[in-house]
Formats: structure tokens, C-alpha cells, sequence
């Protein structure tokens, strides 16, 4: 089975969120169960050094208005083939999604460029029976292959956050390469603006998600952005599939991040990594204040303000906590005050730092993610395979991956962390209680759940044969 991805982001090479980590585990996973898979990606300058380039694949004088562009392709480091779209689109400084006035020109190409490989192949005989977008960055492929008279492969469209939906002026059409046919409330308007998002759930052959819950969720007015009609009228070609862990990158027993190795039969290393954290985000350093991390963009979808309306009752609990991201100005700065009023309790590091994040997992007991929406999440995972037990809100992915430390989840030995349900600020501070409890009156009780955590299986290969199976019925329809 061949399949094409295309995607905006990359781990380790370009990396804004979730998707870059799926995008640079999920093709090699499907490679290792059989699959001939190969990816395109935007030609960032991060990428055009660390990928092997061995020939270009098709030139276009200008692509878009963005000058001339060209498809290259090459190996990653660790062989898979990569193919890159090289255009001043995306020679540029600052993040994958730099806003300079032509973001909609710019991933438009993206996805004309994904379609046009995909339909005509490489030039050397290799042709995909399945094109995997991947977000609203690609989500316009499937149009400009439905609009292109012939044969064409089967389309997969994966929503990572419904919320980034690509959203422009219609007036943009035209400079998009797309004609008044498709304008329309089938296609990619949407009242009355171009919405990338909706043009690919409305053209793409399957959709899936990256969670069963938020599957279900997202059919619905609370979670739908807007959408929900749409993912209504094609429930039946919904499906949600939960993302996977790179265990070649999280795993406490060899993660190059950490100052002492542990594992689930020796997990004695975690203390040191605690105590080697607390050190360098200048905490006092007790090993019997539980600590508690926050490792996220800083939002209100992160429900972060309920965290901040906490730090007073957590920090009068006797626990510390560290927090490691950036966003909001308000968030950003009311933990940076919280960090200034409680010094050797409360540590901000704002912006992001792959080292330090696993650092953190390795060394705190707990994290919090009480997130208003998680289409699947994967910090909770992390934390799960590193012995740092989740506080979560039940949503999305976080609903498919914990299990509250409730009674009954005790007496059966399923549980694996503390969710609530509610996103108040009364609640989640009812969850911070109970986990502290826990901590400091019954640790051996703590202990075996954060075992049984670091036992959880989410490996990419569940996904990927989930992913396999999605392919094949896919192509099998068309």
C-alpha cells in the first residue's frame, strides 16, 4: 500500500505542536508494519539542511504569485524518503506559521503542490494510492483533486485541532487557484469567507481525528467550531484514532535529557531527576512536596486560569510547581507574579525547550492538564510513560488515555491518574487535593499507580495499524 502525507510540521526539524511529533512518528511506524510511505513537507530552511536532497522532482516557474517554487526530494536522517516544497513561501524568519499577509497563498500552494505530486507521482515510478493531509495546511488538496478531470488517489483528511481552520477573505479565490464552483456551502465557503478547513472535510474521501471522544465531541455545538454540521452530514466517514508515543524519544531508561535513567522495574532514578530539577528551577529541594508541572502553550483552551486561580491553595498544600511554556500575556504573566510571590516554590520558564520539558516529566510527581477541549493531547502520555501522574479534565484525548483514581479503578487496579469533569476552578482544586492526599498519606497506593502509568501502551504500532486498516478500506471504496 503506498501512501503520501503531507504535512506543515516535522519533529525534530519544524515543531509547533502535537502534529509535528505525528508527523515525524506516524509514517515511520506504518514503514514498519509494511507500508511504502512517504511525506511532503514545506521547504523550511530548518528542513532543506537536515534532509538529504538527491533530485527535484517538478519545477513551476511561479507557484501562486510566491515566485518560482520546485518539489525535492531526499531521505531523513533516520531513511525516510521526504519530499520538500522549496519556495520563498517558506524561506522565511520566524515560526512555521509566520502570519505576513499571504498565509492563504502560501499553504494553498502547499496543498495545490500535494495534490499534483500525488496524482502524477514522483517521475520514477512511484505513485500513492492514498493521500494523508494532515490539518487545514493541506486541507485544500482534496479540493484541487476533485476539480482535475481523471483518475486520482483516495484522500484522508486528519483534524489535529478543529480550531485552526484557515479561515480568508473569498475575495482570495482567485489568487488560490480556485474557481466559483466550489464556492459554495458544499465546498469551501463558509459564510461567506474561504475556509480551508471546510473545503477539505467536504472533499476528502475519509476524515479522521485524533481521538475517539473527540470524535464524538466535536459533532457537537460545544466543540464543533462552527463545523459540526458538516462533521454531522459526514459522521459516517468520521473516525477518530488515538495518537501514538515515540517511544525512541520518551523513554525515562534512555532519554539523553535526564541525570538519572529509571524505568518501571527501577524506578528509583526519579528521585534524583526530582531532586536535580528542583535544583535548576531554584525550588527548595524536598523530596516530600509533591510537585506539579504544566508543559503547554499557555491558554484558555489549556484551562490554565484555573490553574492560576489555584497556585495559592496548591502552594498552601506544601507542593511546588514548574511551569514551562508561552502564550497568553495575561497567563504568562500572572504565573510569572505567582513565581515572584512564592520563590522556591513556584519556577516559570516561559517559552519552550524540548531538554527541559523532559526533564521536567522525569522530575515532577504530577501534571496538570485541565484543558477546556484536548483533541487527543500527548503530554498526558508522556507524563504517563516518565511516572508523572495526570491531573486532567475528561475531554478528548484525555478521556481515552486516564483513568480517575476513583474507588472502584483502585479495588480493579485500573487506575492511572485524577480527572474531573467540570472546568471550574472549585473543581480542579478538589482534583489537586485528592492528589496531594494521595501523595502524602498513602504512597505505596501512589506508587503503584504511577507504575502501572509507566506500563501503558501507546506506541505509535496500535495507531498505525489502526491507520493501515483505515487505508485499505479507503481505497477498497473508491
Amino acid at each position: 500500500m503506498r501512501v503520501l502525507h503531507a504535512a506543515a510540521e516535522f519533529f525534530p526539524f519544524v515543531k509547533a505542536g502535537g502534529l509535528g511529533d505525528v508527523a515525524g512518528a506516524l509514517p515511520r511506524a506504518l514503514q514498519e508494519i509494511g507500508l511504502s510511505v512517504r511525506i511532503l513537507l514545506p521547504g523550511f530552511p530548518t528542513l532543506l539542511k537536515g534532509i538529504e536532497i538527491r533530485r527535484e522532482v517538478y519545477w513551476w516557474p511561479d507557484l501562486m504569485g510566491g515566485g518560482p517554487a520546485r518539489i525535492l526530494q531526499g531521505r531523513s536522517p533516520d531513511g525516510l524518503t521526504v519530499y520538500l516544497l522549496d519556495s520563498p513561501f517558506f524561506d522565511r524568519p520566524g515560526g512555521p506559521y509566520e502570519e505576513m499577509g499571504d498565509s492563504d497563498r502560501k499553504f494553498a500552494a502547499f496543498s495545490w503542490a500535494a495534490a499534483h505530486l500525488a496524482r502524477h507521482g514522483d517521475g520514477s515510478g512511484w505513485h500513492p494510492q492514498l493521500l494523508h493531509c494532515h490539518d487545514w495546511q493541506t486541507a485544500l488538496a482534496p479540493v484541487y483533486l476533485d476539480q482535475e478531470p481523471g483518475n486520482r488517489p483516495a484522500t484522508l483528511l486528519t483534524i489535529h485541532n478543529l480550531a485552526y481552520q484557515g479561515i480568508y477573505p473569498g475575495a482570495c479565490l482567485p489568487g488560490v487557484w480556485l474557481g466559483p464552483q466550489v464556492f459554495h456551502m458544499h465546498g469551501v465557503e463558509y459564510y461567506g469567507q474561504l475556509n480551508f478547513l471546510k473545503g477539505g472535510l467536504q472533499f476528502a474521501d475519509r476524515i479522521s481525528t485524533v481521538s475517539p471522544t473527540y470524535a464524538q465531541e466535536i459533532q457537537t455545538p460545544a466543540f464543533g467550531e462552527g463545523l459540526d454540521g458538516v462533521l454531522r452530514f459526514r459522521k459516517d466517514s468520521l473516525v477518530g484514532i488515538l495518537n501514538g508515543v515515540d517511544e525512541r524519544v520518551w523513554d525515562p531508561a534512555t532519554c539523553p535529557h535526564l541525570d538519572a535513567h529509571y524505568d518501571v522495574k527501577l524506578p528509583s532514578g526519579k528521585k534524583v531527576d526530582k531532586n536535580m530539577l528542583q535544583r535548576q528551577m531554584g525550588l527548595q529541594e524536598d523530596c516530600e512536596a509533591p510537585l506539579f508541572s504544566i508543559i503547554s502553550r499557555l491558554a484558555p483552551q489549556k484551562g490554565l486560569d484555573l490553574v492560576l486561580s489555584n497556585v495559592d491553595y496548591l502552594v498552601s498544600l506544601g507542593a511546588q510547581l514548574v511551569v514551562l511554556g508561552s502564550g497568553e500575556p495575561l497567563l504568562e504573566a500572572g504565573f510569572r507574579a505567582f513565581a515572584e510571590r512564592y520563590p522556591g516554590r513556584v519556577a516559570v520558564h516561559l517559552g519552550y525547550n524540548e531538554g527541559l520539558a523532559h526533564r521536567i516529566l522525569g522530575g515532577a510527581d504530577a501534571l496538570l492538564m485541565p484543558s477546556r477541549q484536548e483533541p487527543c493531547g500527548l503530554t498526558q502520555m508522556y507524563a504517563l510513560k516518565y511516572g508523572a501522574i495526570p491531573v486532567v479534565r475528561r475531554t478528548g484525548g484525555l478521556a481515552d488515555t486516564v483513568v480517575d483514581t476513583s474507588e472502584e479503578s483502585l479495588a480493579k487496579g485500573t487506575a492511572t491518574g485524577f480527572c474531573f469533569d467540570e472546568p471550574s476552578s472549585w473543581v480542579l482544586g478538589e482534583a489537586i487535593g485528592r492528589a496531594v492526599h494521595l501523595f502524602r498519606e498513602q504512597p505505596r497506593t501512589w506508587a503503584q499507580i504511577q507504575r502501572r502509568g509507566m506500563k501503558q501502551d501507546f506506541g505509535w504500532h496500535a495507531a498505525a495499524k489502526h491507520y493501515r486498516d483505515l487505508y485499505a478500506s479507503v481505497i477498497g471504496g473508491m
